[in-house]
């Protein structure tokens, strides 16, 4: 049987989206952190003549950057914010940086001291090249110790958390020493040598509890009445502290109002972990990192954002360049074809440079506006500093506060560091998502995280809670979440299961 070709016609419609070599270039260099974004400029000045280094003032600075309030439709508009609502908002920032304070826990929100002025930041470099345990030791070489104190001081710089706070009893200390270091130590040796391990740098490392840091802090500031009020309040009325029991401790003290908002400003600026401004330990400190963001929160709440110019070189399209092609172009009709050859690498050469300077101003203004969106969506942890502070929070959020898309916000968080008063963090830090109950209630998956880490530190070690006996005490704090989302959370902190705990 014959068989018949048929053609057939027919129309389709496809949405296809293409990128422009100039988005992708953009897209390229909003990924890149500040240091290998030099290194970019560099290599591509040098591979286009048509692109120099400028000491024009035409390039847009972004340094001195606006205030940046709570509250506010746009990061500039401060005019209309409300006075009184920002005096409570205040109060509140100092009630939450004080909630956690009275916690023996990983959960303390952490005070770096203020900000370095522009000429220290740029001779500072952002990570140590020493470890937390290698300070301590460095400070351990330049006081004097018998051979004996520096072994047991030795020991004792090893047993301190990550918070530079001392855990262990020191009768296991000393028993440890017998077994593992067959030294024969009395516990009245060991607090010999612990009390010159306190007078090191920072004030409060080697402290046994929260209320000892908060009073080794205390007893290195100069005698005045306003440390002898600090003094009583964490010696004989720390459990009022912790609970911010401020206007029991007003009456008892006999306190203005304006004496007691500077006793608690002053009570807010002591650390209760010492340890973290000496360094994390040795993976994270071998790093070096330059913050591309910079986020300075002063004592009055006012928060201002920039960014981190660095080394970054000012550019522009070279003049000769510039005067060739325009000359190229006006004698157009008269040129060989060597000539013209000539006029079209010299136009590539400056539509090249352009476009380059063109997507850096792209990429610090999209970085600016993601600063800012983080800024005001975090608000209250750049006042605090009090991880417990931070709101849920995901790259959607950001892209619907800027307009940009989520994407372009993924490839800006990648990589890079925002330096704060509360030290330095990643960007992916000030992200997390979170857990609705049944009623609705939204919680911070960071929030419960913070909470289940605090239960399994404070569990008798002999007797260690199931996720079932977490659930519960979690149930009892507020945080109804389901067993499963206990061991998924407690295995993202790296906690093992009870049996393995004790």
């Amino acid at each position: 049987m014959p068989q018949k070709q048929i053609q057939e016609q027919k129309q389709e419609q496809k949405l296809q989206q293409s990128i422009t070599a100039q988005q992708y270039l953009q897209s390229q260099l909003v990924e890149l952190p500040i240091t290998q974004l030099i290194e970019r400029i560099e290599t591509e000045m040098h591979d286009n003549p048509a692109l120099e280094s400028s000491v024009s003032d035409d390039y847009p600075d972004y340094a001195d950057s606006p205030e940046i309030s709570e509250g506010s439709d746009s990061p500039e508009n401060t005019d209309d914010y409300d006075q009184e609502r920002e005096r409570e908002e205040r109060s509140d920032a100092l009630d939450a940086a004080l909630e956690y304070i009275g916690r023996d826990d990983e959960d303390l929100p952490v005070y770096h001291g203020g900000m370095p002025t522009t000429e220290e930041r740029e001779e500072m470099v952002y990570g140590e090249s020493l470890s937390f345990y290698d300070q301590l030791k460095q400070q351990m070489s330049e006081v004097q110790l018998t051979e004996r104190e520096r072994d047991i001081m030795e020991y004792l710089i090893g047993s301190l958390d990550d918070d530079g706070l001392l855990r262990k009893d020191l009768e296991s200390i000393s028993d440890e020493l017998a077994i593992y270091h067959s030294m024969d130590v009395t516990v009245s040796e060991i607090e010999q040598v612990l009390r010159k391990l306190q007078e090191f740098d920072p004030a409060g490392i080697g402290a046994r509890s929260l209320q000892e840091c908060l009073l080794l802090q205390i007893e290195r500031r100069e005698k005045s009445r306003l440390t002898e009020l600090m003094e009583t309040v964490i010696r004989d009325y720390f459990d009022e502290f912790t609970k911010k029991h401020w206007h029991r401790l007003r009456q008892v003290l006999s306190l203005t109002d304006a004496q007691a908002e500077v006793l608690q400003k002053e009570l807010r600026r002591l650390n209760p972990k010492p340890g973290t401004s000496l360094g994390e330990t040795v993976g994270r400190s071998m790093q070096q990192i330059t913050p591309d963001f910079i986020v300075d929160t002063q004592d009055d709440g006012t928060i201002t954002a920039s960014l981190n110019s660095g080394d970054i070189p000012q550019m522009q399209v070279s003049q000769s360049f510039s005067s060739l092609l325009k000359d190229y172009q006006q004698n157009r009709d008269g040129l060989s074809r060597q000539m013209k050859e000539a006029l079209l690498y010299t136009k590539q050469k400056v539509d090249a440079a352009q476009n380059f300077i063109e997507a850096v101003k792209s990429r610090r203004r999209t970085l600016m506006l993601t600063m800012k969106a983080i800024v005001q969506l975090q608000h209250r942890f750049f006042e605090d500093g009090d991880e417990s502070s931070l709101r849920p929070m995901i790259l959607k959020d950001v892209a619907a506060k800027t307009g940009l898309d989520i994407s372009t916000i993924s490839r800006v968080v990648n990589s890079k560091y925002m330096l704060t008063r509360w030290g330095i963090f990643p960007l992916k830090f000030f992200f997390n998502d979170s857990f609705v109950t049944d009623e609705g209630e939204e919680l911070s998956s960071r929030e419960i995280k913070s909470a289940l880490r605090e239960i399994i530190n404070g569990e008798d070690k002999k007797k260690p809670l199931s996720d079932d006996a977490i659930r519960d005490e979690l149930k009892r704090r507020g945080y109804p979440i389901a067993r499963r989302t206990v061991a998924k959370y407690r295995d993202q902190l790296g906690i093992p299961v009870a049996r393995l705990r004790k």
